[in-house]
């Protein structure tokens, strides 16, 4: 499977992504860029994005690049900072390149923006490659 039937793939599966109304746009060995429009029930009691479903928007995006070459990683560790509130109606992007592999683990950048291009958060996460193909989970 192509890096983009991976995601795809996965996306399939993904009840919750699927919930966030992910969208796949750009889909390369190790990287991805996903799109979420900011829904009313994401929205937290200080009228903002709540903080996690931007982790989770991350989360997700870190899914969709670290197994898109068919190998199964999961996350190990991951640190977001926050930069700019979200509001009901924003569009969020999330791209993830990866940075550093080693055998069993790789590290990833991801850059959260809005439909201004503006900083909403960045996130970097690290992943345990599992050694069994995301097919065979």
């Amino acid at each position: 499977m192509t890096p983009k039937q991976v995601a795809e793939y996965m996306l399939g599966q993904d009840e919750f992504s699927q919930w966030m109304n992910i969208k796949l746009i750009e889909v390369e060995e190790n990287y991805c860029l996903i799109e979420m429009p900011v829904k009313k029930e994401m929205i937290n009691g200080l009228k903002t994005v709540h903080g996690g479903i931007t982790f989770a928007f991350a989360d997700s995006a870190l899914a969709f690049s670290s197994n898109n070459s068919g190998n199964a990683a999961v996350a190990l560790n991951c640190v977001v900072n926050f930069t700019k509130a979200g509001k009901e109606g924003d569009v969020f992007r999330a791209e993830s390149i990866l940075v550093n592999e080693t055998r069993k683990t790789a590290v990833y950048d991801i850059k959260i923006t809005n439909q201004n291009n503006e900083l909403v958060a960045k996130f970097v996460g690290t992943v345990y490659k599992l050694g069994k193909k995301v097919t065979e989970l």
